[in-house]
């Protein structure tokens, strides 16, 4: 379904000490918009609690420009946050977010829109691997990726960004979630809707050092894996159910070797059999938390409060708006 071209597009940029770059940020980003004949835009800049003076120049381009709109957080609440609440106040009818520290290359917005005016509802832009990055970087993305998609059940392209475009209607479901541990590309990602991906090079950082440490790349892993997936409650459940019978079987064969009068050749001791007893009784605990961790993943996924789904009403045909 083709988009109107009479349409406001939102840009959501969440910002942690980028003074020394925000301004160049700021031209690349009008350069990119403006040959793309889009007239209705508006630039939310979210200041995640910066230390620097990024919220002392993001004022003056807040006064120098009227479509630029300035949203400045109490306290740097994480990036995350600072995404959701640069999503929860964008007004636009397509809203893209883009980091502030330049590596996310604006020139490619056009495209993005040309992707969601075709009728993508969310198009997310990919980062091809590049020579600065670690290889401690390099490979933990991948492991990520792979432990995701397992874990969660739903794909997500390695390289996945949070430079991406959604729709208004995915942005008022998003809204819905009120998850505080959170990440916000696999929100997006759970929401579903028609996904369309764009291939990028990431650009050199502007003036600014990396805002992701290797303590809060953890953190963020750590954060999405408990809050989109309920796989680490079964953990110990998983363990329980390979000791619980493994020991069971030792046991049995110890005893009725020892009644045979050790055909085996055994010669089992009295501390053997005190191991195969601790390991079963390790092996009924774990069991015992597994089933405790199935119903803290009831609780889990209750206090979520994510919609039960999600309807597209564009796919959809003949519905009664009154009985939603």
């Amino acid at each position: 379904m083709t988009k109107s071209q009479d349409y406001l597009l939102s840009v959501v940029v969440p910002v942690y000490n980028e003074g020394a770059g925000i301004a160049g940020f700021h031209a690349s980003l009008l350069d990119s918009i403006k040959p793309a004949h889009i007239n209705n835009f508006e630039i939310v800049y979210v200041n995640d609690g910066s230390t620097d003076d990024s919220l002392a120049k993001l004022r003056v381009l807040a006064k120098d420009y009227s479509r630029v709109r300035v949203l400045s957080l109490s306290r740097n609440f994480g990036k995350e946050i600072a995404t959701t609440a640069g999503l929860h106040a964008a007004a636009g009818d397509a809203i893209i977010t883009i980091d502030a520290d330049g590596q996310h290359p604006p020139e490619l917005i056009p495209k993005f829109v040309e992707r969601w005016q075709a009728g993508a509802k969310v198009v997310i832009g990919v980062r091809q691997s590049n020579q600065h990055e670690g290889l401690v970087k390099h490979y933990g993305s991948k492991i990520f990726y792979k432990t995701y998609n397992r874990l969660i059940g739903i794909k997500m392209i390695p390289g996945s960004s949070d430079y991406r475009l959604i729709d208004r209607s995915v942005q008022q479901e998003f809204v819905r979630m009120t998850e505080r541990s959170r990440i916000t590309r696999g929100l997006i990602d759970w929401l579903g809707y028609r996904r369309e991906y764009i291939k990028f090079k990431a650009n050199p950082r502007l003036g600014s050092s990396a805002g992701y440490s290797y303590k809060k790349l953890m953190k963020l892993f750590v954060d999405s894996m408990v809050s989109m997936s309920k796989s680490p409650l079964y953990i110990s459940a998983y363990l329980g159910v390979i000791i619980l019978p493994l020991s069971t079987l030792i046991g049995l064969v110890m005893v009725v070797d020892a009644l045979l009068g050790d055909p085996l050749n055994i010669n089992a001791t009295g501390s053997a059999y005190i191991v195969v007893l601790l390991l079963f009784l390790v092996g009924v605990l774990l069991v015992s938390q597994g089933i405790i961790g199935l119903y803290l993943s009831h609780i889990h996924t209750e206090t979520q409060n994510r919609p039960l789904y999600i309807i597209d009403k564009e796919g959809s045909a003949n519905l009664n708006e009154g009985s939603a």
